[in-house]
C-alpha cells in the first residue's frame, strides 16, 4: 500500500471550518486520517508543509475543454493553477454526438461561439467516436494529469436528431423522444448533468443561432426529466431573453435538480444590478447557484474573428461569412456606424477604452494610448481607427478590449453571497482572446490576501467545497476521512497568477493565451504528486473521467 504523511500543514479544508494546524495521512489515494500528531509508520514518507496552506483540489465548473483533451490531457493551464477537477460540456456546446457528416459545423461551431481556431481542432480531435458514450471511452483512456466530469451539450444533440434544421425550428414529438433516450443514455455511462444556451450572443456556423436557441422551454424540462428520473445530474445554461432568473427557478424546481447558470456580472454602468439579481435568485429557489466571475473580462481581440462582439448585429454579419470575405465590412461607412451604434448599445463606449496590442502596420501603438486618445488625436471615432488598423494588417491587429465585470465593489459583495457559484474560467474557449483559467490564484492571491474580502476558508470553499456539492462530485472537495487525496498546497504570501503569456503550442501552430502560476508548490491528484516544489511533473498521468461524478 502506498503511504504518505503530510506534515504540518496550515489545514483548510473546503467546509468552510476554521483552519487549523494538522497532518494529513494519505493511503493508495485516499485520506486515511488528518490529526494533529500522527503516528509515524517506519518507512512512510513525509511531506513537510510549514508555511503552506494546505486544501482541497480546486474544482472549475466551467471549462470547455472538450476538444483540446485530445491533444493536450494535461489540461492546461488549469492544471498549473491548483485545479484538480474541471467540468467540461457547459453552455449546451461540445464534440458528441455528432455523426462524421456533421463534424465541420461541430468544429464552426466551437470556432464561431467558443473562440477555438479552426486549424487546432481540425488537426487536433481524435474523431473515432459518434455517440456520447463512445466520446466518454475516449476521454477515459486518455493519459489525464487530472479529472474530466462531462455534461452532454444541447447543441450537439439536436444536430445529431434533427441535422441542419437543429437551429431553426422547434423538435417534433419524436425527435424531442430521441433526445431524451439519448440524454439518458448519456447519464447511464456517466455524464454529469446536460447543458444549453438561450443567448442571442451565441452565433454558430455560418452565422446562424446554435442548435439549442431553436428549442421550445418545453424541450429543456423534458430531456432534463432522466435527470429527475436518476436523482442527479446537473443543468447548466447560459441565459436569454426568454430564459432568465425567474425561468430558472422554474426549471429548477420542476426537474427537482441543481440549476446552474451564467452569469451574473458586475458592471459599473449598472450599479446594484448584480446584487438584484442574485438576490432574487436566491429567494426564487434553493436549487438555482447563478455562476460569477473573479475576474474582470477583459478580452484580445482580432478583428478577423470578433466573437466577443458578436451580440452587436454589425458584427455577426462578420462571423457569419467565411474570413476571406470579412474585411469588406470593415471597409464600409455605412457597417462602421453600424458597428458604433450596436457596441455602444450594449456596452457603452466599449471601443474607448481599448488598446493595441500588436500591430504589424503600426508597432508603436503597442500597450499605448488608448483607442479614445488616439481617434481624438487623429479626429476620427474609435471605431474608425479599430477598422483602419485591421484594414491595414490583414485583421490581424490585435486590440485588448475590457468588456464586462469592471466594478469590484460589486464583485465584493457577490464572494459573500453563498448561493453564487463561482467560475466561468471558461477554459479550452477563447483561447486566443483570454484566459481566465488562472480565476483560483487570482481569488486567492487578490481578493483574499490583497483585498480581504473575504475569509481563506470561504475563498478555498468557493473552490473547493461548493462546486463539488452542486455537480455532485462524490468524496472531493473536502480533506476528510475517505475522501479522494486531491490536494494543493500553496504559499499564502505569494499565490497568484502570473501575467499572460501568447504561446503557439496548439495542432497547426495555432496560438493561445496562457498564465503561469505563482505559490502552487505542491499538487496531488487522487494521491500522486503532479507538481513539486513550485515546478510541475512531467510524465504523470493520475487524473479519470468521473463518470457520474466520480467516487
Amino acid at each position: 500500500m502506498e503511504r504518505q504523511l503530510l506534515r504540518r500543514a496550515r489545514l483548510v479544508d473546503g467546509t468552510g471550518a476554521p483552519g487549523r494546524r494538522a497532518d494529513v495521512l494519505v493511503r493508495d489515494g485516499r485520506i486515511e486520517a488528518v490529526g494533529t500528531d500522527l503516528g509515524r509508520e517506519r518507512g512512510t514518507p513525509e511531506i513537510d508543509l510549514s508555511g503552506l496552506v494546505l486544501a482541497p483540489g480546486f474544482i472549475d465548473p466551467h471549462t470547455h475543454y472538450d476538444a483540446q483533451v485530445f491533444w493536450d490531457p494535461d489540461l492546461t493551464p488549469s492544471s498549473w493553477h491548483g485545479v484538480t477537477t474541471v467540468v467540461i460540456g457547459n453552455c449546451g456546446f461540445g464534440v458528441a454526438p455528432t455523426r462524421a457528416a456533421d463534424r465541420a459545423t461541430a468544429m464552426r461551431v466551437l470556432e464561431n461561439v467558443e473562440g477555438m481556431p479552426y486549424a487546432a481542432l481540425e488537426r487536433g480531435i481524435d474523431w473515432s467516436f459518434e455517440t456520447f458514450p463512445e466520446y466518454l471511452d475516449r476521454v477515459e483512456a486518455l493519459p489525464l494529469r487530472i479529472h474530466v466530469a462531462a455534461m452532454i451539450g444541447h447543441t450537439p444533440l439536436r444536430t445529431f436528431a434533427m441535422g441542419p434544421e437543429g437551429g431553426e425550428r422547434e423538435a417534433r414529438p419524436e425527435e424531442i423522444s430521441v433526445m431524451r433516450e439519448l440524454v439518458a443514455e448519456a447519464l447511464d455511462a456517466g455524464a454529469v448533468g446536460l447543458s444549453s444556451s438561450r443567448s442571442t450572443s451565441h452565433v454558430g456556423a455560418f452565422g446562424r443561432p446554435v442548435a439549442s436557441r431553436g428549442a421550445a422551454l418545453a424541450e429543456i424540462a423534458e430531456l432534463a426529466a432522466p435527470m429527475t428520473e436518476r436523482g442527479r445530474g446537473v443543468f447548466e445554461a447560459t441565459w436569454g431573453p426568454d430564459l432568465h432568473v425567474d425561468g430558472f427557478a422554474e426549471l429548477a424546481d420542476r426537474i427537482g435538480r441543481p440549476v446552474t447558470w451564467a452569469a451574473i456580472l458586475a458592471e459599473r454602468r449598472r450599479p446594484g444590478e448584480a446584487k438584484r439579481l442574485a438576490e432574487r435568485s436566491a429567494r426564487l429557489s434553493d436549487r438555482v447557484f447563478p455562476q460569477i466571475s473573479c475576474r474582470e473580462l477583459v478580452v484580445e481581440i482580432a478583428p478577423s474573428d470578433p466573437f466577443p462582439f458578436a451580440t452587436a448585429p454589425a458584427f455577426a454579419e462578420v462571423l457569419g461569412v467565411p474570413h476571406a470575405e470579412r474585411a469588406s465590412f470593415y471597409r464600409r461607412a455605412e457597417w462602421r456606424e453600424r458597428a458604433r451604434r450596436g457596441l455602444e448599445e450594449l456596452w457603452g463606449p466599449v471601443l474607448d477604452s481599448a488598446v493595441v496590442v500588436a500591430s504589424a502596420s503600426r508597432p508603436d501603438l503597442a500597450d499605448g494610448p488608448r483607442l479614445a486618445e488616439l481617434a481624438r488625436d487623429g479626429g476620427s471615432h474609435p471605431i474608425d481607427l479599430f477598422s483602419d488598423l485591421a484594414l491595414a494588417d490583414g485583421l490581424a491587429t490585435r486590440f485588448r478590449v475590457p468588456m464586462l465585470n469592471d466594478d469590484e465593489e460589486q464583485i465584493a459583495g457577490l464572494l459573500a453571497m453563498p448561493q453564487l457559484l463561482l467560475g466561468l474560467s471558461d477554459a479550452g474557449a477563447h483561447t486566443s482572446q483570454l484566459c481566465d483559467a488562472s480565476y483560483a490564484t487570482h481569488l486567492l492571491g487578490h481578493w483574499w490576501r490583497e483585498k480581504g474580502a473575504l475569509p481563506l476558508e470561504q475563498a478555498v470553499w468557493r473552490l473547493t467545497g461548493q462546486p463539488a456539492a452542486v455537480f455532485g462530485l462524490a468524496a472531493r472537495g473536502r480533506i476528510a476521512p475517505g475522501f479522494a487525496a486531491d490536494l494543493v498546497a500553496f504559499d499564502p504570501e505569494r499565490v497568484a497568477s502570473a501575467p499572460l503569456e501568447r504561446v503557439h503550442d496548439f495542432p497547426g501552430g495555432c496560438d493561445r493565451l496562457v498564465a503561469r502560476s505563482l505559490g502552487i508548490e505542491h499538487v496531488w491528484v487522487d494521491g500522486r504528486a503532479i507538481r513539486r516544489d513550485g515546478r510541475d511533473i512531467q510524465g504523470v498521468a493520475p487524473g479519470r473521467l468521473l463518470r457520474r461524478g466520480g467516487a
